[in-house]
């Protein structure tokens, strides 16, 4: 399921193949995309939706009662994941995953849960980016950052259970053989909130370190 959203709109995959490529290029790709037109975004993210959405649909997979089609809720998902403030950092940050139950509600409540830990590792992968930048514009020295990258590496968990309230985005399952539910969600996350999770992840070991570096992170995360 992963690779069919990768392969159809690599584009818009950033985040999630950030540890494949450099952050240069990652910043040199989100820079060439803010130059594109809203008309030809919206133009792309639509025939991605288009062409995924069939995929899905041929998959075996429907939405609920009453919500949006399939193509419209990858057509947001999407868009939002094109959105990048000045410094090249996402203004919404994603998370997916699946999970299958018996009961639709309990599968939905896992998949969620599982979308949140998918999400922390997006906001670990984003903020460590933010932290390597830093030293090339020479805000941290190669140990401060090397030291400040190892505590958000180090705290998915935490910056999981930072994580506030999320806007979910995609949701959609089938049925399988055994009549059990397969449910898949995305979840997005206010970008600036991203960061904030992240640091209060870890603000205890922080205050282990000098308050000089405290400081300067707060700089690399725009407060």
């Amino acid at each position: 399921m992963r690779k069919l959203f990768v392969c159809t709109f690599v584009i818009l995959c950033l985040s999630a193949n950030m540890t494949a490529q450099t952050t240069k290029d990652v910043r040199k790709e989100r820079q060439e995309m803010r130059k594109v037109s809203k008309s030809e975004l919206n133009e792309k993210a639509s025939k991605a939706a288009r062409k995924d959405a069939k995929k899905l649909t041929k998959e075996g997979w429907i939405t609920a009662p009453g919500a949006l089609p399939l193509e419209k809720q990858l057509d947001k998902s999407y868009m939002m994941q094109m959105e990048y403030d000045d410094d090249m950092y996402p203004k919404y940050l994603m998370g997916e995953a699946m999970s299958i139950g018996e009961n639709y509600d309990a599968a939905k409540m896992q998949a969620l849960e599982l979308a949140k830990q998918n999400l922390a590792g997006q906001i670990q992968t984003e903020v460590t980016a933010l932290i390597e930048n830093s030293v090339a514009n020479q805000q941290l020295a190669n140990e401060e950052a090397s030291s400040l990258a190892q505590s958000i590496m180090g705290a998915k968990n935490l910056i999981s259970q930072s994580i506030g309230r999320t806007i979910t985005v995609m949701e959609c399952y089938r049925i399988k053989t055994n009549k059990n539910k397969e449910v898949l969600v995305r979840i997005a996350y206010n970008g600036a909130m991203a960061k904030a999770a992240a640091k209060r992840a870890v603000q205890d070991e922080l205050k282990s370190k000098s308050e000089d570096i405290q400081k300067k992170l707060d700089e690399i995360l725009g407060w």
